[in-house]
């Protein structure tokens, strides 16, 4: 993400600056802190785009993945009313069936949970980046101040 590189250009202009003797203030140039300011700004809805775009995503897959479910469901069923004929092939095709079904069930799942890990952990990263700038920021403010 962009914004993680001008948090660091952020970063290193401070680390550079020139500290005041016998004090912790430091001589910032005002006009890089602005400009990498004004970028954050600028970047920070391309990031957010990309976390609705996350989150988008993980709700199509989700949706793939209930539709998967239901076709092989469906299949499951198909094979059932195929099998009817005999009670030991009956018996057959449910076994076989329940076993679809619960196999289906299981990937449909593993598919919605691992995309809402991927969605939470995309999202996590949006905050935690949000967050430090927002820190950043305040920080630069009460420099300023």
């Amino acid at each position: 993400m962009e914004i993680l590189a001008i948090l660091e250009a952020l970063e290193d202009a401070i680390e550079k600056s020139i500290t005041l003797p016998f004090s912790n203030k430091s001589l910032v140039d005002k006009e890089e802190l602005l400009e990498l300011i004004k970028e954050i700004r600028l970047k920070l809805p391309d990031d957010i785009k990309q976390a609705k775009w996350v989150k988008e995503e993980r709700q199509r897959i989700l949706l793939e993945a209930q539709k998967e479910a239901n076709n092989i469901i469906a299949e499951a069923e198909n094979k059932i009313a195929a099998l009817v004929d005999e009670h030991e092939i009956t018996k057959r095709a449910y076994d076989q069936a329940n076993e679809i079904i619960s196999n289906a069930q299981k990937s449909a799942r593993e598919i919605r949970l691992g995309a809402r890990e991927y969605a939470d952990s995309i999202l996590d990263k949006v905050e935690a980046i949000l967050r430090d700038a927002h820190e950043v920021i305040q920080a630069n403010r009460k420099e300023l101040k």
